[in-house]
């Protein structure tokens, strides 16, 4: 987990559902997918009122959106560590690629059983920083 070679890999990833991303500029969610999206990442919002953030049409959850757009490449979750799992359940069912889980969310259980899914799983970093060092 971790590891440069996973976070490059990850990095290249094209489509990232991100989880707890709503219309809050105070929320770290809004500015990281900001971010990717203006690297030319496709980003999909994961929230429950399945608003319309930074153009892109939300949904209340990974199944929702894999239906209509496809299956994630990356799920970033912006979510407590506590409600982390659920999400990375989710993304293993919808067949993304990896999850991604951002700064001080860390769950090793759910980690331990992404990896056991044949994911890549990124834990207490954020692809901003990470894309900044590149």
């Amino acid at each position: 987990m971790n590891s440069p070679d996973e976070i490059r890999t990850t990095l290249e990833m094209p489509t990232w559902f991100v989880v707890g991303l709503g219309n809050n500029p105070e929320r770290d969610a809004f500015w990281v997918a900001m971010f990717l999206q203006q690297r030319g990442y496709r980003i999909v919002p994961i929230y429950p009122r399945a608003e319309v953030v930074h153009g892109e049409q939300g949904y209340r959850t990974i199944a929702d959106a894999a239906a209509v757009v496809g299956p994630p490449d990356v799920v970033d979750v912006f979510v407590r560590a506590d409600r982390a799992g659920r999400f990375a359940d989710e993304a293993v069912a919808a067949g993304a690629r990896a999850v991604w889980f951002q700064l001080g969310v860390v769950d090793d259980d759910a980690a331990a059983r992404v990896e056991a899914a044949g994911l890549i799983m990124i834990m207490d970093r954020c692809p901003k920083i990470e894309l900044s060092r590149a």
